[in-house]
């Protein structure tokens, strides 16, 4: 007679994220709120990757189900390039398309709102260029869906 074990097929593992994309459930009372102060902490870097990340995500419409992601309010553009959300903080080409969805009109928000004078050159690198890509997006996201 066989082991048990080995007529048993292994169960597969539950689908996990990846660590590097956390998955909270949101809106999470973890997600601070879409004001000055929080955009001012993104490009301070008070607020850690994951959280700002967490910020866009959910701004695009991306969620956490029981079945993984579900992207349903996500733009179809977006759903069909990232159907899971993207790390934009590592991913280039995630953040030149969020660069590339912010109107004309907006992409001086960071400097005209919030007074941003911008990094000095030899704080330019990936990360931080990436973060203000995002706070100013979130601006833009701000200023779109907020009633006038």
């Amino acid at each position: 007679m066989s082991n048990p074990a080995e007529l048993s097929p292994e169960l597969p593992s539950p689908e996990l994220p990846s660590p590097e994309l956390p998955s909270p459930e949101l809106p999470s009372p973890e997600l601070p709120p879409l004001t000055d102060d929080t955009l001012w902490a993104i490009l301070n870097e008070a607020l850690d990757d994951a959280t700002v990340n967490q910020l866009v995500w959910y701004h695009l419409g991306y969620r956490q189900g029981p079945a993984g992601w579900q992207a349903d309010q996500v733009p179809p553009d977006w759903q069909q390039d990232y159907p899971t959300p993207p790390d934009f903080i590592e991913s280039r080409p995630a953040t030149v398309k969020l660069t590339r969805s912010i109107p004309q009109a907006d992409k001086q928000l960071l400097k005209q709102e919030l007074g941003f004078k911008g990094y000095k050159v030899d704080e330019l690198i990936p990360r931080k260029t990436r973060r203000a890509t995002m706070a100013n997006w979130l601006l833009s996201h701000r200023r779109q869906n907020t009633p006038a």
